[in-house]
């Protein structure tokens, strides 16, 4: 990721859920994200729209609610890719040019959030009872599972906070301010990406996906256990449309939401929100290859799927045919962008890379 010609450094991202984030006591250098290859580094005078999620950075937490404002800080943190929070940014940058970067950055911080309290409950024993995430112990480890899942329900509420931010009723404004902040995005689009978002992330997408993962899971552990089940076999249809409620709503959603508050027109959202789809079907079957054959000490990631009893693509197609597929899925991405031109090459590298990485 860190090879790729961001159109937005990607500091800006972390600059912003820094603002947006409860303060921390944890040590410094377990939270300051990394320079990435360019040498952007955070920096608020660097960022022209610092302001534009809510800032909570001066809150520093003294009461009782101190574990929890630090276990979010540390799942948000985590050293993580930041793939769907860039991908909102780039789409957003592609229809609208570098302006678009005000409008979107609130609806890429909300995304970045849920992401992240989506995998701190995926560790939780009663999901995939994961030790580590990215090297280090899973929230649930270092925080304990009560303080994790309330990190987890913080982080999925705040993320529809910063996402709806941007807009102050008129009642509720002061007499020398503007009904919209620095009139960033209009009512209806504002709203139009909450509801998609609320979706991608809903029974609809992402927990829908996760709660077919776990029943999944359960009838192999049954079976495993002896009972009579039936026909339990998963199919290639049927992972297929798990992995895009799963793993690729968000995504999808992502380069969607960019492309809505961009101001881009019906024929380039609907390409973007197909490049989206495609690009997190490459990125779930490369997940699954990973989990198959890759170095835990690259993936950061002790517990693996097929150890839980999940299905995964290399069981149900082969990993030759999971191969061949995440690379067709790359292709369909780069191909859903022929209507673009040079400004999306960051997408094409993207889609390409989704497909080659190795954690």
């Amino acid at each position: 990721m860190n090879d790729i010609a961001w159109r937005f450094a990607p500091s800006l991202i972390d600059e912003a859920l820094r603002r947006a984030l409860p303060a921390s006591e944890l040590p410094e250098e377990t939270l300051k994200p990394e320079p990435d290859a360019r040498g952007h580094a955070p920096d608020s005078q660097s960022a022209p729209c610092a302001d534009s999620c809510p800032s909570r950075g001066a809150q520093t937490a003294t009461d009782e609610r101190a574990a929890l404002h630090q276990a979010m800080n540390y799942a948000v943190f985590g050293g993580g890719k930041r793939l769907r929070s860039q991908l909102a940014l780039e789409a957003a940058g592609i229809v609208g040019g570098d302006t678009a970067l005000e409008k979107a950055l609130p609806a890429a911080c909300a995304i970045e959030l849920i992401h992240a309290y989506s995998l701190v409950h995926d560790d939780l024993p009663a999901m995939d009872n994961a030790d580590t995430r990215r090297g280090r112990p899973s929230c649930h480890r270092q925080f304990g599972e009560a303080v994790a899942i309330l990190a987890g329900d913080a982080l999925l509420t705040m993320a529809f906070e910063v996402l709806a931010g941007d807009v102050i009723l008129a009642g509720d404004a002061e007499p020398d301010e503007s009904p919209l902040v620095n009139a960033r995005v209009d009512a209806a689009s504002l709203l139009r990406v909450i509801r998609l978002v609320a979706q991608a992330a809903g029974e609809a997408g992402m927990v829908g996906g996760q709660a077919i993962d776990i029943a999944w899971s359960n009838v192999s552990a049954n079976a495993q256990q002896g009972a009579r089940l039936g026909d339990t076999s998963v199919s290639g249809e049927s992972l297929t449309r798990m992995h895009a409620m799963k793993t690729g709503a968000l995504i999808r959603v992502a380069a969607e939401a960019g492309a809505v508050l961009g101001g881009g027109t019906m024929q380039q959202i609907r390409a973007l929100r197909d490049y989206g789809a495609h690009l997190g079907r490459a990125f779930q079957l490369t997940d699954d290859l990973l989990d198959a054959t890759g170095d835990p000490h690259r993936t950061g990631k002790a517990a693996t799927d097929s150890a839980n009893g999940k299905a995964t693509a290399p069981q149900v197609f082969g990993l030759a045919q999971t191969v061949q597929l995440a690379r067709e899925a790359s292709e369909a991405a780069v191909a859903a962008l022929e209507d673009f031109g040079a400004q999306a090459d960051t997408l094409r590298q993207l889609a390409r890379f989704v497909a080659q990485r190795e954690k």
